[in-house]
């Protein structure tokens, strides 16, 4: 059976100051009414029941991910006791389903993805799944780039293997790390490369037996969690992640596999990485602005404003990030948006945790 994890650890730092440690950007109604974990989950199902939905997120927000998908089984709420990256995540989710399905199939999906091609993008999952079941593959979906994107990670492609349901189905040559604007924009020229959307789909004999080939040490982990005695799993999943370094599984198991593949999704996609999504997720006004709450401009063009509750007036500004929350402020250049993660981590080391939290 075809399985949903969902992955909604993440602090979501360069959505600061509105992404916080106690409610990240997935917890968020960011690109509509609804929170994105819960769109997240609605996209899926109509092929994914909830009662087949299992979602990792960190101990800190279980509660809230409960609150925002009440139907849910609580049992499917994963939760780790600290980040350890992608890997452990997968791996943690894999080892529960697999108390209820030894061959399942495991569709792996972040909850921050804004898609709005929501019926191509379950035809194009649907032949992920097909791929991954018949060839036993570890299915990667790729994004054809609409620009020469540093944000993303990059997916070098070689001949096309085949189709599903008129799917294109490409080898996977090379994964490539987030690129520099001069590289970003030859791979986009090349034709051959594609985004990395984060998104997989593997049958759980595919991703445990390339988990053991290729992370040992977390195969390790995992099968003492697995084997664990059921009053005992909580306290051995903590002394198992003190134990783990925090890979991702692109790193961890997908830039050394011999069985990969990438399925070329035909449909809209946004990661939300940064506040420059905003541009590609909401209209802009008749000076190229866009805004979320209460926003007055002079003169001002090309800019990103969010304000919360507080009336954001601005005079005089071309292509710059406003955000206003209850307690703090982020004004940048949109240039400096990556770097908005880093002024996280300044808040964190100058003793002004409480402002990230």
């Amino acid at each position: 059976m075809l399985n949903a994890v969902i992955m909604a650890g993440g602090h979501g730092e360069r959505l600061w100051p509105r992404s916080r440690f106690h409610k990240p950007k997935q917890l968020q109604a960011i690109a509509g009414t609804e929170t994105m974990l819960q769109v997240t989950v609605k996209r899926i199902e109509p092929l994914i029941p909830l009662e087949r939905v299992y979602v990792v997120t960190g101990q800190e927000i279980g509660a809230e991910v409960k609150n925002q998908l009440p139907g849910l089984p609580e049992g499917n709420i994963i939760s780790e006791p600290i980040g350890r990256n992608t890997a452990a995540a997968i791996g943690l989710a894999a080892v529960r389903i697999e108390k209820d399905d030894t061959s399942a199939t495991m569709a792996v999906l972040p909850a921050d993805h804004v898609i709005p091609d929501e019926e191509e993008f379950l035809t194009c999952l649907s032949a992920g799944r097909a791929n991954a079941e018949k060839q036993q593959s570890l299915v990667v979906f790729g994004i054809k780039p609409a620009g020469p994107e540093t944000g993303y990670g990059y997916i070098r492609v070689g001949n096309k293997i085949g189709e599903e349901n008129s799917v294109e189905i490409y080898s996977a040559e090379a994964f490539v790390e987030k690129p520099s604007p001069v590289k970003a924009k030859k791979f986009v020229e090349s034709g051959r490369y594609y985004w990395n959307s984060g998104m997989f789909v593997w049958t759980y004999p595919a991703i445990m037996g390339a988990i053991r080939e290729y992370m040992p040490r977390l195969f390790e982990g995992l099968e003492r969690i697995r084997n664990a005695p059921s009053g005992n799993q909580r306290e051995t999943i903590a002394e198992v992640y003190t134990e783990l370094e925090s890979v991702s599984i692109d790193y961890g198991v997908m830039e050394k596999a011999a069985n990969r593949v990438m399925v070329r999704g035909n449909f809209r996609w946004d990661d939300v990485g940064s506040w420059l999504a905003m541009e590609r997720i909401r209209k802009r006004d008749e000076l190229g602005n866009v805004s979320m709450g209460k926003f007055v401009g002079i003169d001002t063009r090309d800019s990103i404003v969010v304000g919360d509750k507080p009336l954001v007036a601005a005079i005089g500004l071309s292509n710059m990030i406003i955000v206003a929350t209850d307690d703090a402020v982020l004004v940048c250049p949109k240039e400096k948006a990556q770097e908005v993660k880093q002024m996280v981590k300044k808040l964190l080391d100058s003793d002004l945790r409480e402002y990230v939290q």
